[in-house]
């Protein structure tokens, strides 16, 4: 009979197995995808009407975005919110698009920090980062984290690219 540490060590062991299996198979997969052109530019609209509500949303089992990067531990990439407000003015808004745009690789949009620090190893998200918010994204068929990955990929605001 193992112990319960070891049992601990085997499950870890194989957990970290199934995202290296998982992650080259999400390599190969991407492969095959049509590349993605470098994005020249990021839209601002697109950012604030799509990806910005996705910072306040609360998501079963996790912190907000907000509560660790806006006024917690985390990485202070979003603006504190006014008092008694539940949105950014203009300008606040403004300013985290310009922060969370330093996350975006914009050569290589898939690999952008912002889109694979939230995402689950065994989705393809990094694993020499810890999310210490854990990872809000269980896959990439998440419709947030695909509205994110549009964004990143850029995405403008017009009547079509709305979700």
């Amino acid at each position: 009979m193992w112990s319960k540490t070891c049992r601990a060590q085997i499950g870890a062991l194989f957990m970290v197995a199934i995202a290296a299996f998982n992650t080259a198979g999400s390599a190969v997969s991407a492969a095959r995808q049509e590349p993605v052109a470098p994005t020249k530019s990021l839209d601002y609209e697109f950012f604030k009407a799509n990806v910005e509500p996705i910072f306040l949303k609360k998501r079963p089992g996790h912190a907000r975005c907000y509560a660790c990067h806006g006024s917690g531990t985390g990485p202070q990439y979003l603006v504190p919110l006014s008092p008694g407000s539940t949105s950014w003015t203009e300008d606040q808004s403004r300013q985290i698009f310009r922060n969370v745009s330093r996350l975006v690789d914009r050569d290589e949009p898939m690999n952008s920090l912002f889109l694979i620090h939230p995402l689950s190893p065994m989705a393809g998200g990094d694993l020499n980062f810890v999310h210490s918010g854990g990872r809000q994204f269980e896959s990439k068929e998440d419709p947030d984290w695909q509205i994110m990955a549009k964004w990143v990929s850029g995405a403008k605001l017009t009547s079509s690219t709305q979700p």
